[in-house]
């Protein structure tokens, strides 16, 4: 029986024992291993359903999947080896020494040092919102669907109206409670109970709690009693802020003076709140026996982390948060330009680190403080540039019959247009090929320029009747084709994005995301599956006709390769001993290695030129009887842009074997720093019999090289 893809994935990450925790967010399985050494990337890089495989710092992995990735997720935690998962221990040596695995662990926290907490700190952030990320999803579609209906007249936008008010619930639920929801997942982060952190936090959004700042309330509680209504009037001060348009208000709690805030949609406040949640609930557990810990450090934590938030945490972090919007608040009015084009372009930076999760917070913030977002806007540009790249991936991986690229860019292009992820195309392909930053950031800045133009030219109006230079949004809305109505100045954001999605597009088409050396060897793997295919379907054809195939194979017999010839003189060695991983790895098929004593490149088989790099450093050639072919010449010499080589023959030729291809000027490929040695492989090895190497010995142009046995 085949092998699940779930199992496929274990193996490759080293098996089970390997496994120290394992969790995922929207795109990515997340993987702590014992020791990251054992991973075989390129197996997961290659294996069906997954977009990628990203090692991270000391021993973390991240392996891309996709919108799929819960469902396999489970299917993981479900196989039968995954119930010994988190259980590896370095083996004791049994004379006190470390392990392998434990020195190896050692060395990389050294290594780490200085930025091992900033690591985790952004770690803490990035799981503190993960788990949510589909509910803000679903709540950004409900606010752009209502958005849309409402534009199109279909429903009044009339806050009296039942029906909208109910609609309107579905998505506020989300962002109101949104503090309770962080609180809750950055507890769990931390080790803490998460129904810990998340009562805590919603101690703060009681209406108890919210109505010491309402006046109104006391009346109830003290009738027509006017001594007790002005003692508490007495002990209550309201202020308005003039920058956010909000009023601050202070009362006296046990004679102490706590300032009152609205923490609905907050996240600054349980973020910091759930870290003090931790210290205060792990000492506790040190000091308290183990027989009544369930009662009292509960108990003592709600108390104690309770009124340090309300007195202390919550109103601090409301001011850093209120303040670091204030401030790019000003430099988005002052100086917009910069804003607009510095956020698309730091953002494919920042994503791939996860250090846009701080960004992310603020537009929460921003739309809590201020009533609605600048930074999604200029964003929005980043993300569709992203998917404009993955666009003319696309594009290519058709035009070049890629199966496999053809598959991860339209995944990846779904996932981005419709739900606005950009790491199955960051993690799928784009980090994989760096040719397509260098296209990317110029639609990044494209859009970033259109936007910063038009936003000033023509301003939005917030609820609060300010003028904002630039496109807001009242809503923390996934930046995708179904969020536009979300946006003011909707003209405006369809026009930046529409920019910077086809500006990316069109570089890639234009001049490729993928070095002259990979679009080789790609076309040389295509070139393989296609002829396995044509191989398979030949088969059946004959199995289904045998009479008449018996018929047409005696009456039109290829003539049968059964050694392949050296393409140069010079010494013969193995795949492994060649120098370059790749072909050592017999990837690209069975081998060998030719260290070069003379400067012509000639045709090892007889047969049409499938290949021809512009550069002249590979060839591919297929045979009449379909055995397919690969010279290259030299290792990484398709740096040097053609120079030293001068090539005789064109794609598409046929060719007899002894014929020219090239001649090289090796003293110059060595001048560059580059091996000369020649490598030649038959790409199809394993739909042959055997392909067997003759190495270690000194080899002319035209001498067998390669048995075949078909």
């Amino acid at each position: 029986m085949a092998q699940s893809t779930a199992s496929q994935i274990i193996d490759a990450i080293g098996g089970s024992q390997n496994v120290k925790t394992l969790t995922h967010c929207a795109t990515r399985l997340r993987f702590e291993l014992v020791d990251a050494d054992k991973v075989d990337q390129q197996r997961l890089e290659h294996m069906q359903g997954v977009l990628g495989a990203v090692p991270q710092s000391g021993d973390r992995y991240q392996v891309v999947i996709g919108g799929a990735v819960a469902s396999m997720y489970e299917q993981i935690m479900h196989l039968p080896e995954m119930s010994n998962a988190g259980a590896a221990q370095a083996q004791d040596s049994g004379d006190g020494q470390l392990s392998n695995a434990e020195l190896k662990a050692q060395e990389r926290a050294k290594a780490r040092g200085k930025v091992k907490w900033l690591d985790s700190f952004f770690e803490y952030l990035a799981d503190s919102f993960r788990p949510i990320l589909g509910v803000l999803l679903g709540a950004s579609l409900i606010i752009a669907l209502v958005n849309l209906l409402i534009s199109l007249k279909l429903i009044p936008n009339d806050t009296a109206n039942a029906s909208l008010v109910f609609v309107q619930a579905l998505w506020k639920g989300v962002f109101y409670f949104l503090p309770i929801m962080v609180a809750f997942n950055a507890a769990k982060k931390l080790k803490v109970d998460p129904w810990l952190g998340g009562a805590i936090m919603g101690m703060l959004m009681t209406p108890q709690f919210m109505s010491l700042a309402n006046p109104q309330m006391w009346s109830s509680v003290f009738g027509t009693n006017t001594a007790g209504l002005d003692a508490v009037n007495g002990a209550l001060s309201c202020s308005e802020n003039a920058a956010l348009g909000s009023q601050v208000c202070q009362t006296s709690v046990f004679g102490l003076p706590m300032m009152l805030s609205d923490y609905s949609g907050n996240v600054f406040v349980p973020l910091m709140m759930a870290a003090v949640l931790a210290l205060v609930y792990h000492g506790l557990k040190r000091i308290i026996p183990d027989s009544v810990q369930l009662v009292f450090v509960p108990f003592l934590s709600m108390i104690i982390v309770g009124a340090l938030t309300a007195f202390l945490i919550g109103p601090l972090g409301v001011w850093m948060g209120n303040y670091l919007g204030i401030g790019l608040a000003w430099l988005n009015g002052h100086a917009p330009f910069i804003f607009a084009i510095l956020i698309p372009m730091l953002y494919p930076f920042l994503v791939p680190l996860g250090l846009h999760w701080p960004l992310n917070a603020l537009m929460l913030l921003n739309i809590q403080t201020m009533g609605y977002d600048f930074i999604q806007g200029p964003m929005g540009t980043w993300n569709f540039a992203c998917f404009g790249a993955t666009a003319g991936v696309l594009v290519l991986a058709m035009r070049d019959r890629d199966k496999e690229m053809r598959q991860t860019a339209f995944g990846a292009l779904a996932a981005g247009l419709l739900g606005g992820v950009s790491e199955p195309s960051l993690y799928g392909i784009h980090l994989r090929y760096k040719l397509v930053y260098q296209r990317m950031l110029i639609g990044c800045g494209t859009g970033g320029v259109v936007i910063a133009i038009l936003g000033w030219i023509f301003p939005s109006t917030v609820a609060n009747g300010a003028v904002v230079h630039g496109v807001t949004t009242t809503a923390f809305a996934f930046t995708s084709l179904l969020t536009i109505p979300v946006f003011s100045q909707t003209w405006v954001y369809t026009v930046s994005i529409a920019a910077a999605f086809f500006v990316s597009m069109f570089l890639i088409i234009t001049f490729d995301y993928r070095t002259p050396e990979q679009k080789a060897e790609i076309k040389a793997a295509v070139a393989k599956r296609e002829a396995q295919e044509a191989n398979n379907a030949t088969a059946q054809s004959a199995d289904q006709a045998p009479a008449v195939a018996s018929s047409a194979t005696a009456t039109a017999t290829a003539v049968s390769t059964d050694t392949v010839q050296a393409p140069v003189s010079g010494h013969v060695v193995s795949l492994d001993d060649a120098g370059d991983a790749v072909f050592a790895s017999r990837a690209l098929g069975e081998g060998v290695g030719i260290q070069p004593t003379d400067s012509v490149i000639t045709a090892p088989v007889s047969g049409t030129l499938q290949t021809v790099a512009e550069t002249g450093h590979a060839f591919g050639i297929k045979t009449d009887d379909g055995v397919e072919v690969l010279v290259h010449v030299g290792i990484d010499t398709v740096k040097m842009n053609g120079k030293g080589f001068k090539v005789a023959v064109s794609k598409g030729q046929r060719v007899i074997a002894g014929d020219k291809l090239a001649t090289v000027d090796f003293d110059a490929v060595k001048e560059a720093g580059f091996s000369t040695t020649t490598l030649m492989t038959v790409l199809n090895t394993a739909m042959l019999a055997s392909v067997t190497p003759r190495v270690g010995i000194d080899a002319h142009a035209g001498d067998a090289v390669l048995d075949i046995v078909h």
